[in-house]
């Protein structure tokens, strides 16, 4: 039964990643804060375990998302080799914060996150980018990494809900920006992912888990992710937005609200 809710798990989390890039790390933190103290794990740990297990998890789902843009040509890896810097820097920065932070005040940072997403994805105008030739380079670029990577590991996503932003911002075609997300959300995950393992206090957690990630809630969700995520890209090529992003933001609100009941 553990091992299937995980599953379950995952399998939203990959189509969401493929689908829009962003929401499956913040629905696999609000999840995974409700859920890991039904298994024993103590709560005043459990947010800092769903962040922790969320982006060892966003490693793998990542990585098939990435796979299945690249294969229609939807990664800009010029753009992604820039950011990469940046974002291991961050994530691993971001993470050693968000151990020092109680996981109260961890609730509310994920809470308030998931908020300003779903009116983003609300409000917001949809760009249609400049076209497949513009490829973003230079030091701008690793700096936003930076911050895109401190923000993620404390809030336990991929990235995708400010890379894709930013990149439609700068002119990239909105497919090819999540396509580009993705990828660079590999390194967010590995980065975050090292920070929560290896800067956790001693026994941080119980058993099953290296420093705050917790082993089977990380393995399941990523073993699912990696078979749902090329869904959701087929989906994320073949139909239009606007309307998903109106529902999408609404699933955001009544997941901070969650986070808020916790």
């Amino acid at each position: 039964m553990l091992l299937l809710t995980f599953l379950v798990l995952g399998a939203i989390a990959g189509i969401l990643a493929g689908l829009l890039g962003i929401g499956g790390g913040l629905v696999l933190v609000a999840a995974l804060a409700w859920l890991l103290p039904l298994y024993g794990l103590p709560k005043e740990a459990a947010m800092h375990a769903a962040l922790a297990s969320s982006m060892a998890s966003i490693v793998l789902t990542a990585a098939s998302s990435a796979l299945a843009h690249h294969r229609r040509g939807g990664v800009l890896w010029p753009t992604v080799a820039w950011m990469v810097p940046g974002v291991l820097i961050g994530g691993w920065l971001g993470s050693r914060f968000a151990i020092t932070l109680d996981g109260e005040v961890l609730k509310w940072c994920v809470a308030i996150y998931c908020f300003l997403v779903g009116a983003q994805m609300a409000f917001s105008r949809t760009r249609t980018g400049t076209g497949a030739d513009v490829v973003p380079r230079g030091a701008g670029i690793t700096a936003a990494g930076g911050g895109i990577g401190a923000v993620s590991a404390v809030v336990g996503i991929g990235g995708g809900s400010m890379t894709v932003p930013l990149l439609v911002w700068l002119g990239v075609a909105p497919v090819r920006a999540v396509g580009t997300s993705s990828a660079c959300g590999i390194f967010i995950g590995i980065a975050a992912a090292a920070g929560y393992a290896l800067q956790a206090p001693a026994g941080a957690l119980p058993e099953h888990a290296i420093g705050y990630v917790y082993l089977p809630a990380a393995i399941g969700v990523a073993i699912a992710s990696v078979l749902s995520a090329p869904l959701g890209t087929r989906l994320a090529h073949a139909i239009s937005g606007a309307a998903l992003r109106r529902v999408f933001a609404a699933f955001m609100m009544l997941v901070g609200t969650s986070l808020l009941l916790w």
